[in-house]
């Protein structure tokens, strides 16, 4: 007779270390992402300055950010996860990044902010299904602050991210430069 096993994400896994490293990497990944907000939102406040109309709401969500990037930083140091040898590079790509799209104008800052809040809406939510009931903190941690993304990208869209130039086209390039960056966070 043939037994067949499964594994559901809320079954302990045979391979516990395997799954801490997941955990350890998705630490490692939140905390590299959320570092890249914080600078892509300094890039667009550098660029539109505290008088712009769209400063303020980038001010608040940059304040969430710094707020879910402090968390993520004490997870690391908690758990003892070696965050992202990347960093240096992405504390310059965001400030360029958010500088960028500022330039190109406050739609196109906006876009950027909606593009990456979709990505990491569908990030967090795969990092969810993941865990299951394997990390009740972790994921807490990851459901608020993935809340908090949705209400960004909402945001975004309702200040006009859609009536940016090339909005199609940008909104597609900057999806896929955030999954390179996950990747690339994952791994290194």
């Amino acid at each position: 007779m043939n037994t067949v096993t499964s594994t559901s994400p809320h079954t302990k896994s045979p391979h516990p270390g395997r799954r801490a490293a997941d955990r350890a990497s998705m630490v490692r990944v939140d905390q590299a992402g959320e570092f890249g907000a914080v600078r892509i939102y300094a890039g667009q406040l550098a660029v539109l300055g505290d008088r712009h109309p769209m400063s303020r709401e980038i001010s608040h969500m940059a304040a969430q950010e710094e707020r879910h990037r402090a968390h993520f930083d004490a997870m690391i140091t908690q758990r003892g996860v070696r965050p992202t040898i990347l960093q240096p590079f992405w504390h310059v790509a965001g400030f360029a990044l958010g500088a960028a799209t500022a330039l190109i104008g406050p739609e196109a800052a906006m876009a950027c902010t909606a593009a990456i809040e979709t990505e990491i809406d569908d990030h967090y939510g795969q990092q969810l299904d993941e865990l299951g009931d394997d990390d009740p903190e972790l994921s807490e941690v990851i459901a608020d602050f993935r809340a908090e993304e949705v209400e960004h990208r909402e945001a975004a869209l309702k200040a006009g991210a859609e009536s940016a130039p090339a909005y199609p086209l940008l909104f597609g390039m900057i999806r896929l430069g955030c999954r390179a960056a996950i990747a690339l966070s994952r791994r290194y």
